[in-house]
């Protein structure tokens, strides 16, 4: 749990703004459908971690009023006491980010104290809530209240035994008092009478707002609209009857620019979608031009302004897409800086739910920015995280593909990688390849040995094309493919991925402006990995690419592999 603690607060202040947004866009007058009060349970070891802050200050600017966070004052953590690593005033720094605060001093035992807090709490509607409850950590142990010792270490039997005592607690362990079974099970029968009136407040809300409730029926259970991808592609603009395709002959532009076509295409059809950049909108492409900004006094709009916060702007993505299942949040900033939100992004991939990461600036073509903006080990780096889609485009089909398998696949996060300067549209690129991971874009093998294979991604596999073209005049049978998600590759069937990197053909040669850690298991050990193993440099971006041999001269290396 090292490094996420602070997420906790941070999670559930955005499951508040999620249900902010909803209410927002959905509630009408009688019609209260959505009147939930978020809780949050943190602890000092929270407040230690700067996301606690940085959710506290976006809880009172965004008028988060329906939002109560109970605060565990009992100022032990693992290496003793608070004070010797932490001594800040939590009341303040709350009252400091315009939050109400109550202090309950006897959080042992104090039930009727709490109780009034969250009545006190409820009544306050224009801000958040901290309700501070000073406790003692193991509260009835004879020997190790109130210490470090318990704090992630069990009692054990004797002490376990000698606590039973101290609180006179005489039952078996595990068994469970008849009149504490009665007291729960009470909600049960009030839980389902909650439901049937809520089903019926709905019904009526249906009667009224036929269109609203149908949005809110998706976002609630997750449903796609339907023929969602075909209008899709119509809102791009594009005549084909259910896809469409960019040509070689379509303009070259820059992967994050045909990016935002599709966000500003997927929010017309997607009621859930909404989102937005660490304070790099401008650069990154990723403003929603037919919505505003989501604020205290507009908390319907869909462009999330997250400041310059890429852990926060993670962990705030994370809970909008777990407080409902059709609630699609997407959040970018420049690859590099993806290092401030790793943990964030490990667990939607841990916990299985569906975020959009929108990296741009994807290598060194970010020119003079230089080595503090060019990614190099990233690309290595997320391939190696469990249940992530890593997708690097080439063009517009790509794009577009990418951002469907980003729609479709619910459980898993997705880091689709975006270039800054234009590419070209090469020949047979599809969208339907990119569902598949890695597929073949040109091929003059015709039944004879097929002498080479080369594999590119993003703004490196036009440089795979020219190469090929190149060994072609001399009459070599060459291969090109696009690996735009390894993931994907792997997850289909040995049949086709043999069909698309014959494991007879060990002549292999990768391209990609990034680290060539682990591209041994997709060259072979016969194989070659061109790319770059050390960090980028400053300088125009077509000296840097011929710096490092990232060049359509690559047909050299090639040659020695046939």
């Amino acid at each position: 749990m090292k490094g996420l603690l602070g997420q906790c607060i941070a999670n559930v202040v955005q499951l508040a703004l999620a249900e902010k947004h909803l209410v927002a866009r959905f509630n009408k007058p009688n019609n209260e459908i959505f009147d939930h009060y978020t809780y949050a349970i943190l602890g000092d070891s929270c407040q230690m971690e700067g996301i606690a802050n940085e959710a506290c200050s976006l809880a009172e600017h965004c008028g988060l009023g329906m939002l109560i966070a109970f605060y565990d004052d009992n100022h032990i953590s693992l290496d003793g006491d608070t004070e010797i690593a932490f001594i800040e005033n939590v009341d303040e720094c709350f009252k400091g980010h315009g939050w109400h605060v109550i202090w309950v001093k006897n959080g042992n035992t104090g039930y009727d104290k709490i109780r009034a807090a969250i009545k006190e709490a409820k009544a306050v509607k224009d801000k958040p809530t901290l309700i501070k409850v000073t406790t003692t950590i193991s509260y009835g142990s004879p020997n190790k209240a109130n210490s470090y010792n318990v704090h992630g270490s069990a009692l054990g039997a004797m002490e376990v035994d000698a606590t039973r005592k101290n609180l006179t607690w005489p039952h078996e362990p595990f068994h469970v008092p008849e009149d504490v079974k009665r007291h729960w099970n009470r909600h049960v029968q009030q839980g389902a009478a909650l439901e049937v009136e809520w089903n019926a407040k709905f019904a009526e809300y249906e009667k009224k707002y036929k269109d609203e409730a149908a949005e809110l029926k998706l976002i609630i259970t997750g449903e796609l609209p339907a023929k969602w991808d075909k209008h899709f592609h119509q809102t791009l603009k594009f005549l084909d009857k259910s896809c469409f395709t960019y040509t070689p002959e379509s303009p070259a532009n820059v992967t994050r620019n045909l990016s935002q076509q599709n966000l500003n295409a997927f929010v017309k059809v997607l009621p859930g979608f909404l989102g937005g950049s660490a304070d790099l909108a401008s650069s990154n492409m990723t403003l929603l031009k037919m919505y505003g900004n989501f604020q205290k006094v507009t908390p319907e709009e869909r462009n999330l302004r997250f400041g310059v916060r890429e852990h926060g702007m993670g962990v705030i993505c994370n809970s909008i897409t777990y407080h409902s299942p059709d609630l699609i949040p997407y959040c970018a900033t420049f690859f590099v800086f993806i290092d401030y939100m790793i943990a964030a992004i490990r667990m939607p991939a841990l916990s299985q739910a569906r975020v959009i990461y929108v990296m741009t600036h994807d290598s060194i073509g970010s020119r003079e920015n230089g080595p503090t903006h060019q990614p190099i080990e990233h690309l290595a780096s997320f391939r190696a995280m469990p249940n992530v889609f890593m997708l690097r485009s080439a063009d517009g089909n790509e794009t577009v593909g990418a951002y469907k398998v980003t729609i479709l696949n619910r459980n898993t996060p997705s880091i689709i990688a975006l270039s800054q300067r234009e590419l070209p549209q090469p020949s047979r690129t599809s969208i339907e390849g990119v569902e598949k991971g890695g597929y073949i874009i040109s091929d003059n093998f015709s039944g004879n040995n097929l002498d080479i294979v080369l594999i590119g991604t993003g703004s490196e596999l036009e440089i795979a094309v020219k190469a090929a073209n190149e060994l072609r005049k001399g009459e070599k049978a060459v291969r090109v493919v696009s690996l735009i998600s390894w993931e994907l590759f792997d997850n289909q069937s040995n049949a086709y991925k043999e069909s698309v990197l014959p494991s007879s053909v060990s002549s292999r040669l990768s391209i990609e402006a990034g680290s060539t850690f682990g591209w041994k298991k997709i060259v072979g050990l016969k194989g070659k990995a061109i790319g770059i193993d050390w960090f980028g440099a400053s300088t125009p971006t077509g000296r840097l690419y011929k710096e490092f041999g990232l060049t359509p001269e690559v047909v050299a290396a090639a040659k020695e592999l046939c």
